[in-house]
């Protein structure tokens, strides 16, 4: 992972846009809609972020390094050796936003995800993300443990589960008061033939996508570690006799 994602709560905060012309408006487009307030004033006290989109290569790189020495993170257009972060390709489902990036090496492929992405979540999923937003409370009285609670949430939302996202509906109350769900935890075995992730099974790779921790042999390629979630616990080597609470996995290689 060459750069690390955050989303920046922009409303009402300033962001410095120094430059003019179509590269300059987009930018000023984009994040006018996330809430900021858009100044042209290097200067500008309280600057949360800055922004530079000149054409021109020396200028942008003086403008850019004004900025820095104020502390500001700062973005120039299209030259991203100078960048200090980048802007995604975003999939806009309010309150559910995905954001694409490649690190700057190609906005044309982020945008390409992006319209595959857009194609695959319906309408109604940022409705299903504000409902799970406003029930927030009675999830947490359902599962106080917040690991049980993780597990839980994780197979609701899992393909064909009862809030599956990609059906673009599903009734969370419903869902709250149906009997306990059926929630992996324990210590669960692959064997793994190949360092092509796409070989993984289904199982094999829903449990990847919710496991605590996750075991491995030396031989497992990063690639099939890498569609653990990306806080999960990695570890060399065999599991213990007995493993800690909640899921664990351990990828035993067979090739």
């Amino acid at each position: 992972m060459r750069q690390f994602p955050l989303f920046l709560n922009l409303s009402g905060r300033t962001v410095i846009l120094l430059g003019a012309g179509e590269m300059a408006d987009a930018k000023r487009r984009l994040y006018e809609r996330a809430g900021a307030v858009i100044t042209d004033n290097a200067h500008a006290p309280d600057a949360a972020l800055g922004i530079v989109a000149h054409e021109d290569a020396e200028l942008a790189a003086l403008d850019a390094a004004k900025l820095k020495a104020r502390g500001l993170l700062v973005n120039v257009v299209d030259r991203p050796a100078l960048c200090d972060f980048t802007t995604p390709a975003i999939v806009d489902r309010d309150p559910l936003t995905v954001a694409i990036g490649t690190a700057g090496a190609s906005a044309g492929l982020a945008k390409a995800v992006r319209q595959r992405i857009e194609a695959m979540l319906p309408p109604g999923t940022g409705a299903l993300a504000q409902g799970l937003f406003d029930a927030r409370d009675a999830i947490r009285a359902r599962w106080p443990d917040g690991a049980d609670r993780r597990r839980a949430i994780d197979v609701a939302l899992s393909d064909g589960g009862p809030l599956d996202p990609a059906t673009g509906r599903g009734d969370i109350d419903a869902w709250l008061a149906a009997d306990e769900a059926s929630v992996a935890t324990g210590l669960h075995i692959f064997d793994i033939g190949s360092d092509d992730p796409d070989d993984l099974t289904l199982r094999a790779a829903r449990l990847l996508g919710q496991a605590d921790r996750v075991y491995h042999d030396a031989d497992i390629a990063e690639a099939v570690l890498l569609r653990a979630r990306a806080d999960a616990e990695r570890i060399a080597g065999a599991p213990p006799v007995e493993p800690e609470d909640g899921l664990t996995l351990y990828l035993r290689w067979m090739g």
